[in-house]
C-alpha cells in the first residue's frame, strides 16, 4: 500500500506596513507612556493558528483458501504466524495480529477507557505509512482463492477516499508443455493469469471479511426493535441517540415492521411492533433520561416483541440493536437475556456509546458476534453506526467491482474510484473522522481454469488516497498507478 499521501499547507503572513509622520519637537521631551488625556486600550492577546491532521491508517486481515492440510506450505512462502482455520483456510497475516490482539484493545479504549485508534500508541499496531504485501503465494491451483479486509481510519477530520492500484507483473514465465499444447508458442511473454483470475470488491460493512450481498430483511419482511438505554448517564446524550435511532427507522419500508423500547430501572415497550415509523419515531421523541441501567429487562422486552407481540410475524428476519453508554445493573440477567433471544434465532447488534460502555461485555456476551458489535466514541458518531447497521440489515453488502483481475487494475483503477463514505445517503459521502469502516478485496482462480496459466505469475499493487473534504466538494483527483495527483481548489 502506498505511504499516506497528504497536501501541504502553508500558512503566509501578511505584514501591513504603516507610515509614520514626523514627531513635533515638543513631543519629543515629553514623558513617553505617559498622558494626562482620556485614553483606553483593548487588545486581542494569545492569538493561535493550529493545522489540523487528516492521516489515513489501515488495519487488515488476510486469509488463503488453499486446500487442507497445508499449513506447513504456507508459513514456508513467507507466513511464520500462519494459522488453520479448517475447511482449507488460512489466516496469513492481520494487523494487529492475533498476538498483539488484547494489547490492542487496550490501546484504543486508552488506560481511562476513552477509545482512541488515532493516538501515536496505536501506530506500532496499524499500517501508517508503509507499503506491506498481503498476498505472497507460490503454487496457486485452479480453485484457490484469497481474500483481505481492509480497515480504513480517518484521523481526525473527515474525508474523501479513493481506491487506487495497478498491476506491476503478469509474466509468463515460460511454457510447460501442457501449456503450450493449450494455448501454442508464447509470442509476447505475457501471462494469462491475470485475465484468469476473478475479482470481486465490496463495502464489508460487518468487516467479518465475506461478502454478504442480501441483507438480513431483503427477502423476508424484517422486524427489528430498537433496545436503548435511557437511564440518567445518558442525559447529555439522549438527543443524539433519538436523532439516529429516527433516522434507521426512516430506512424502513413496507412491509419491515419496527419496535422502540427503553430500558433504565426497568423496561418499557413504548411502540409495538408496526408499518407506522411515524409512530416508533413520537415514541422515540418522548425519551427522557433518569435511572439505572437494567439492559436485562430491556433485551427480554425486545425479545417477547419480537416472538409474540401483537404483530410478530412467523418466519420473519428479527433483529435487535442494544444500545448503552454504561454497565448493565445486573451482567448474569442481561447475558441470559441476550442467549435467550439468539437461540430464538433474533440477531442482536449492539453499540457501545462512549469511554464508560461496557464494550467487551456487548460484544462477548450481547452481540450474536463480535462482528455486529459497534462502537461509537462520541454520540455524534450515533448516526454513522446505526447507518452501517441499516446497510447489513436492508440492502446488504454493496459490490464495488466484480470482474477479471486484468480489468480491475486496467480499467476499473486507471483514474482511481472514488470510494462512498455513506451508502445510505444519496451521492458520494465523505468517511467521518474518527470512525472505522471495512472493504473487501477477493480473487479467486476458477476450478474450471485450463493450462495456458499455468507457471504465469501477476504482482500488484493496492492503495488508499484520503484528501479533505472541507471546503472541497467536488474533488478533481487523477492516478497514476497508486500515486494521486490533486487539483482540488
Amino acid at each position: 500500500m502506498s505511504q499516506d499521501t497528504n497536501d501541504k499547507i502553508g500558512l503566509s503572513r501578511r505584514k501591513v506596513l504603516a507610515g509614520l509622520g514626523a514627531v513635533g519637537v515638543a513631543s519629543a521631551g515629553a514623558g513617553l507612556g505617559t498622558t494626562a488625556y482620556f485614553n483606553d486600550t483593548e487588545t486581542f492577546e494569545g492569538n493561535t493558528l493550529t493545522a489540523g491532521e487528516l492521516d489515513l491508517k489501515l488495519d487488515y486481515k488476510s486469509t488463503y483458501l488453499g486446500g487442507p492440510g497445508r499449513l506447513d506450505d504456507v508459513i514456508d512462502m513467507g507466513y511464520p504466524d500462519a494459522e488453520d482455520l479448517g475447511d482449507g483456510r488460512y489466516l496469513l497475516g492481520q494487523a494487529p495480529t492475533t498476538a498483539e490482539w488484547q494489547e490492542w484493545e487496550s490501546v484504543v479504549q486508552g488506560e481511562s477507557g476513552e477509545f482512541d485508534f488515532c493516538s501515536d500508541t496505536a501506530d506500532e499496531f496499524l499500517i501508517n505509512g508503509d507499503g506491506i504485501p498481503v498476498f505472497t503465494l507460490e503454487d496457486v491451483k485452479p480453485g484457490d482463492s484469497g481474500e483481505v479486509t481492509i480497515s480504513v481510519h480517518i484521523c481526525d477530520n473527515p474525508a474523501f477516499l479513493y481506491r487506487s492500484g495497478e498491476l506491476t507483473e503478469n509474466a509468463e514465465n515460460g511454457q510447460s508443455e501442457p501449456e503450450m499444447e493449450q494455448e501454442g508458442e508464447d509470442a509476447d511473454g505475457v501471462g494469462e493469469l491475470a485475465d484468469a483470475i476473478e475479482v470481486c470488491v465490496w463495502y464489508d460493512e460487518d468487516c467479518d471479511n465475506v461478502y454478504e450481498p442480501t441483507g438480513t430483511g431483503q427477502q423476508q419482511e424484517l422486524e427489528v426493535a430498537l433496545v436503548s438505554d435511557v437511564s440518567g448517564s445518558m442525559s447529555q446524550e439522549i438527543g443524539d441517540l433519538q436523532t439516529a435511532a429516527k433516522d434507521f427507522v426512516d430506512n424502513l419500508s413496507s412491509p419491515d415492521e419496527a419496535a422502540a423500547i427503553s430500558f433504565s430501572n426497568g423496561a418499557s415497550l413504548d411502540q409495538g411492533l408496526t408499518t407506522d415509523y411515524q409512530a416508533v419515531k413520537d415514541a422515540i421523541d418522548l425519551y427522557t433520561a433518569g435511572g439505572g441501567t437494567d439492559m436485562g429487562q430491556g433485551i427480554a422486552t425486545g425479545s417477547t416483541e419480537l416472538q409474540s407481540g401483537a404483530n410478530a410475524t412467523a418466519g420473519a428476519s428479527k433483529v435487535m440493536i442494544v444500545l448503552t453508554d454504561g454497565q448493565p445493573s445486573n451482567t448474569s440477567a442481561a447475558t441470559s437475556a441476550a442467549m435467550t433471544a439468539k437461540n430464538a434465532g433474533i440477531r442482536i447488534f449492539t453499540i457501545a456509546l462512549g469511554a464508560g460502555a461496557a464494550t467487551s461485555f456487548l460484544e462477548n456476551n450481547i452481540a450474536s458476534s463480535p462482528d455486529d458489535a459497534f462502537v461509537a466514541p462520541d454520540p455524534a458518531d450515533l448516526d454513522t453506526v446505526y447507518s452501517e447497521i441499516a446497510q447489513i440489515v436492508l440492502a446488504g453488502e454493496l459490490k464495488i467491482f466484480e470482474g477479471s483481475m486484468a480489468d480491475f487494475f486496467g480499467t476499473f483503477l486507471a483514474d482511481g474510484h472514488p470510494l462512498d463514505g455513506d451508502r445510505q445517503e444519496e451521492g458520494r459521502q465523505p468517511y467521518p473522522g474518527a470512525t472505522t469502516q471495512c472493504i473487501g478485496f477477493e480473487w479467486t482462480l476458477p476450478a474450471a481454469v485450463e493450462n495456458e496459466v499455468q507457471t504465469d505469475s501477476v504482482a500488484f499493487d493496492i492503495g488508499l488516497y484520503a484528501e479533505q473534504s472541507r471546503h472541497n466538494d467536488d474533488p478533481q483527483v487523477t492516478f497514476n498507478g497508486t500515486e494521486a495527483n490533486s487539483t482540488s481548489v
